[in-house]
């Protein structure tokens, strides 16, 4: 991606101090120092998550009692809006695991959905360089994604989670095929990260790559048809994330719900007995 004016640099250019002490952050990970320019993103991810905890704790200063978290309000508020959009990947996720494991990990996939969320629409305001847009951004959330559900099926399954890697033993004569597809498996998890953060990383940038040129050509009218379409792409994007978040989580815990349902039966089949 080029680099991008946005507040941020008026900001530098204002105080000089602040971009020299950009070099405080140390290098990248390819040994390069830090400059303004790739300190924007992290800038704006940290405004979006300081926006996102004011406007929580603005709802949740007006839920003061039980019965007023119940009454939902008449008009369309901030708090129906939270509710709308909580609700929104709490039911996608149900639909994918469960309400138990919904409830269990919505916390993270939840969460990631809100930044997105609120990081592409802001990009839309002239002058703010969607964090989303960024690689090492996308990159780092995808590889919170990437820990969590392999965190997760740790938990949930123990060795059993590893074993699962292998596919189902075939004997000491399939052996080779076993560790065939334990192989397969390793590629296939690692790959997830890399697609989820690409994924929403090209999209960003493209579609804001395209509003900026088209605003510099001709800002009046013009550009109205790619807002409509950035518009679009804004909800799509945080939603094919927790999606596929959701389902690498599903996929990584599904054997322990198995595993208890079977035990639920069994001790059912007993009692019946």
């Amino acid at each position: 991606m080029p680099e991008h004016t946005s507040f941020f640099s008026y900001l530098v250019h204002m105080f000089p101090a602040l971009g020299r002490n950009m070099g405080a952050l140390g290098k990248t990970l390819n040994g390069q120092p830090v400059t303004e320019h790739m300190a924007e993103p992290l800038v704006a991810s940290v405004f979006i998550s300081l926006l996102i905890v004011g406007l929580a704790y603005m709802i949740r200063g007006k839920l003061k009692s039980h019965e007023q978290s119940i009454i939902p309000d008449a008009t369309l508020s901030l708090r129906t809006f939270f509710e709308l959009l909580v609700g929104m990947f709490y039911d996608m996720m149900k639909g994918i695991m469960g309400p138990e494991r919904a409830k269990r990990y919505f916390p993270v996939i939840g969460t990631c959905g809100l930044f997105i969320l609120f990081a592409n629409y802001l990009s839309l305001i002239p002058g703010i360089l969607p964090p989303t847009a960024s690689l090492r951004i996308t990159l780092g959330m995808s590889l919170l994604i990437f820990l969590s559900f392999n965190y997760y099926g740790i938990k949930a399954n123990g060795i059993g989670y590893f074993k699962h890697l292998c596919g189902p033993w075939l004997g000491i004569a399939g052996l080779p095929i076993n560790i065939l597809i334990l192989g397969v498996e390793i590629v296939s998890l690692c790959v997830r990260p890399i697609s989820l953060a690409m994924r929403l990383f090209l999209n960003m940038a493209v579609d804001h790559l395209l509003l900026s040129i088209f605003v510099g050509m001709v800002w009046f009218l013009v550009p109205v048809p790619i807002l409509m379409l950035g518009c679009l792409v804004c909800i799509v994007q945080p939603v094919v994330f927790c999606l596929l978040s959701a389902i690498y989580i599903a996929l990584a815990t599904e054997h322990e719900e198995h595993g208890e349902q079977a035990n639920h039966a069994g001790h059912a089949s007993g009692h019946h007995a």
